[in-house]
Order: structure tokens, then C-alpha cells, then sequence
């Protein structure tokens, strides 16, 4: 049946309606936005924030931290806030330092096979990430009752090639030649992503999501080996309460992990056919996917770059796109004119209404 807003309203409920439909798998017209990195650089309003505080301090601060991730909603109208955060956290917690520079986040140091022992213990790192309790609170206090609120840790894979090289992106091979100390780290962080993972939930956040960006560096055999397994451990202590978002994934990692229907739903990136993969997924939300880079196109071709990507995905019936969430391929990059951004969530709510 099809879901009209206004219908199945929960009592009581906080929440966006359209973003509940979505993870309950029901069909509906128009779909719920948001968009990675929706609070952030690109907007005058983060701006204007960060002129006063450290990234740290928008971060850690809860107010602060809540206003942050109440700007994008209040100028964009968009479906869901997210909470203001890093992925990087966890790593911090457990003594590896963090600092965030004009360059990028950077550690202390980095993990090898010779200093596993100067990792504080999971009940430390968490101590650290209590501040996020507090963030979720606030922000879901801050932010109007029809809107939705995630929150978001990060991949394993992805956490462990920041801990052993303080990226996620090249080849990774240091990564993934220390085997020995992946199959110790990993057992330590994946308690830390459950307890955090938990802690979001009890605080307010609707879904968490689980960034993992790296995933993508990795061959099919390594994917199911060395990520397949803890996504699928945190899907089942969590049902319908995670989603998960990989990026340049291959087909067949895409196909496995769409085989894990405990999850809320998952998030592909640009290159990847939405028109395809939102049929193949019938439990939940398909998050995507258009290519951010696009949003820096001058208006009258930004309009027809978008009409094109509307109509392709268009092609698929109200019922075939059921769990559709309309966003980017990833984040919204630094300096994306804000006018598109807008122009983004006013037309595809136009088109599909």
C-alpha cells in the first residue's frame, strides 16, 4: 500500500515519517533527504560556528555540537540531522592522540606489530566517548520533532587503516599485510563500535550508521573475510537500527552485504546503478546516490545534470523504489555552493510529489 504523508503516524513518536517509511521497507512518493557531511564547510552556518570554536570543541561541546547539526535542517529543510561527530573517536580513546590540522585529523602515532600494548583498554576508550551521549541528547532536543536523528561510527576496516597509516584511501597495503595485529585490534575495536553503537541508541539516535570508507580498497576474498563478518555480528545485536554505507564497493561485496536483512538499510556511492541496486534491496532503505562533485555545476546545467538523474531513476515504479533515500555518492565537498544544495532537496521533493 501505498504511504502518504500524513498516514501511520506514531503516537507519540519523534521521528520523520518519511524516513520511518523508508526503513520499514514502505512504499511512498517522496522520498527523505540528507546528505553526508550536511554539516560542514560548504555552509555559512558551520562557518560562522567555526570562527568561534576548534573542531574539537564543535565536536565535544553538546550545545554546540547540537547547533552545528541543527544548521543544514533549519536552511535545507532536510528529513534527518545528524550527529555532529568523528569518526576518529574510537582511536583517540584508546590513546593514540588526535589532532585535527589544516591537513587533515592526525595520531600520535600509528599501530604496528611492536606496540599493540600502548592501547588503552575498551572501558578507557569509552569513558572518552561518553561526550557523545550528551551530543545525541541535545541534538535530538534541538532539532524540530519531524525530523529524524542518526548518528554514525566508523568502519572497522576503515578505523584500522587510520590507526595503522592515518588515512583511508590508497592502496593500504601496510594495512593489510599486518594480519597478526588486524586479528588483535579487531576483536578490541569491535566492542568499542557495539558499546558506541549502544550509546547513540540510548541517547536518541534513531539509526547509527557505519561509515566505511576504506572498505572499498579491499578484493572481494579480503571484503568477506575481514568486514563481511563483524557488519554482520553488529546487524544482528542491533536489527533495523544500523545502516551501513561503503564506498567504490564492488558488485559482489554490495551483493553480499545486501544479504544482511537485519540491517535498517545501506548506502552506496556514485558509481554504483541506484536504479538497480534500490530493487535488489527489499528490507530497507537504499541510500544515494548522486555524485557530489555535480553539485558545483553552474545552476541552468546543474538543473539539467539533475533532470537527467531524476528521470533515471524515475523509471522505476513508486512500488519498485520503495526505500529509496535521496542523497549524495558521499559527502558534500568544501566550498559546494549552498544555492545547489537547496535547488537539490526542493526538486527531487517537486518531481516525486
Amino acid at each position: 500500500m501505498l504511504v502518504t504523508d500524513g498516514q501511520e503516524k506514531k503516537e507519540n513518536s519523534v521521528a520523520n515519517e518519511r524516513f520511518t517509511n523508508a526503513i520499514n521497507y514502505k512504499e511512498q512518493n517522496i522520498p527523505p533527504i540528507w546528505m553526508m557531511r550536511q554539516a560542514g564547510r560548504y555552509h555559512s552556518h558551520y562557518q560562522n560556528l567555526r570562527a568561534k570554536y576548534s573542531f574539537m570543541e564543535l565536536c565535544k561541546i553538546p550545545e554546540v555540537a547540537a547547533e552545528v547539526a541543527l544548521g543544514p535542517v533549519q536552511d535545507f529543510d532536510f528529513d534527518l540531522a545528524i550527529l555532529f561527530s568523528d569518526l576518529l573517536f574510537p582511536l583517540e580513546g584508546l590513546g593514540m592522540g588526535l589532532k585535527y590540522t589544516d591537513q587533515g585529523p592526525r595520531l600520535d602515532w600509528h599501530l604496528d606489530a611492536t606496540n599493540f600494548d600502548k592501547l588503552r583498554s575498551v572501558d578507557d576508550a569509552m569513558e572518552l566517548l561518553e561526550f557523545q551521549r550528551e551530543c545525541v541528547k541535545q541534538t535530538r532536543a534541538l532539532i524540530p520533532q519531524n525530523k529524524s536523528l542518526i548518528g554514525f561510527v566508523g568502519g572497522i576496516w576503515t578505523l584500522f587503516t587510520y590507526a595503522v597509516i592515518g588515512k583511508h584511501d590508497g592502496s593500504l597495503t601496510q594495512a593489510k599485510v599486518l594480519t597478526e595485529t588486524r586479528k588483535k585490534f579487531f576483536p578490541l575495536m569491535q566492542e568499542i563500535i557495539i558499546r558506541n553503537i549502544q550509546l547513540q541508541l540510548d541517547a536518541g539516535a534513531e539509526v547509527v550508521m557505519i561509515f566505511d570508507t576504506a572498505a572499498g580498497e579491499l578484493s572481494n576474498a579480503m571484503f568477506n573475510e575481514i568486514v563481511f563478518p563483524y557488519v554482520d555480528e553488529i546487524s544482528k545485536r542491533f536489527p533495523k537500527k544500523i545502516g551501513y554505507y561503503s564506498k567504490n564497493t564492488t558488485d559482489t561485496a554490495v551483493r553480499k552485504i545486501l544479504t544482511l536483512t537485519n540491517l535498517a538499510g545501506v548506502g552506496f556511492d556514485h558509481r554504483l546503478p541506484l536504479t538497480k541496486l534500490i530493487p535488489e534491496n527489499t528490507f530497507g532503505f537504499t541510500q544515494g546516490n548522486f555524485d557530489q562533485s555535480l553539485l558545483f555545476l553552474e545552476t541552468s546545467e546543474f538543473k539539467k545534470v539533475l533532470k537527467s538523474y531524476i528521470t533515471d531513476i524515475k523509471s522505476l515504479s513508486a512500488k519498485e523504489r520503495t526505500g529509496w533515500v535521496s542523497g549524495l555518492g558521499h559527502g558534500v565537498l568544501p566550498k559546494t555552493p549552498e544555492a545547489n544544495v537547496k535547488l537539490f532537496v526542493e526538486t527531487i521533493r517537486e518531481e516525486f510529489a
